[in-house]
């Protein structure tokens, strides 16, 4: 038997296995996860999690996927954040700290109290590419938030109300359109894909049985 330790899920105690992950508790406490739960291995963001252990009055935020429970812990799961999403056209914004003030002001209120970066659930320094974006470094800016998963954690404890990840994500793609060098290889392979080279492919696989695709993947031959 797993000794087992007591949590609250939204308030209900539950008793579960100690050395189960926040989601896997979830479940085994009869929970069925409908929102909330992506990839499990910490890509998606969707399992957005914060938590507090009885006595210790930190509010603390992870990714349930990664973090196993402990005892006396109260858990709320954040499946959504409503981060300020602007629109905008790529092939038209401008590539200067204008385009932030524009689309992003928010950023310039920041009062630098790094909350952003110590809930990251990724470990990354938000308010550092906060302040790159502020200056329109993009490039230091896209490095830096390179992990994202776009899980808002970040923007749920910001004074500012600032959408830390959509900021982020924008700088990525400016960095990635206009300022990172040119891949040949990857440009001549968006094109086959385009000009539908690989249909006649995809569709032959699409017959084929879940076994002998994942044979073809594992056995497959990587280019160099």
């Amino acid at each position: 038997m797993n000794n087992m330790v007591n949590i609250f899920l939204f308030g209900k105690k539950y008793s579960v296995p100690e050395n189960l992950t926040i989601m896997t508790a979830m479940e085994y406490a009869g929970y069925e996860l409908v929102r909330g739960c992506g990839c499990r291995n910490g890509f998606c963001g969707a399992c957005a999690t914060i938590y507090r252990i009885k006595g210790d009055r930190e509010l603390k935020a992870c990714l349930a996927c990664q973090t196993k429970v402990e005892d006396n812990m109260y858990i709320a799961t954040l499946p959504f954040f409503p981060l300020v999403k602007q629109g905008y056209d790529i092939e038209k914004i401008p590539t200067t700290e204008a385009v932030m003030m524009q689309l992003y002001p928010e950023i310039y209120a920041c009062v630098g109290c790094n909350a952003c970066t110590k809930s990251c659930t990724q470990g990354l320094n938000v308010m550092q590419y906060i302040a790159y974006a502020q200056r329109g470094d993009f490039e230091k800016c896209a490095d830096v938030s390179f992990d994202c998963v776009m899980c808002g954690v970040c923007s749920s404890r910001c004074p500012a109300g600032i959408s830390h990840p959509q900021v982020a994500m924008l700088a990525r793609r400016i960095n990635g359109k206009y300022l990172a060098p040119g891949c040949e290889h990857l440009e001549n392979r968006v094109k086959e894909i385009k000009d539908g080279d690989f249909n006649e492919l995809i569709e032959a696989l699409m017959q084929k049985p879940i076994d002998e695709i994942k044979e073809l993947y594992n056995t497959r031959e990587i280019e160099k």
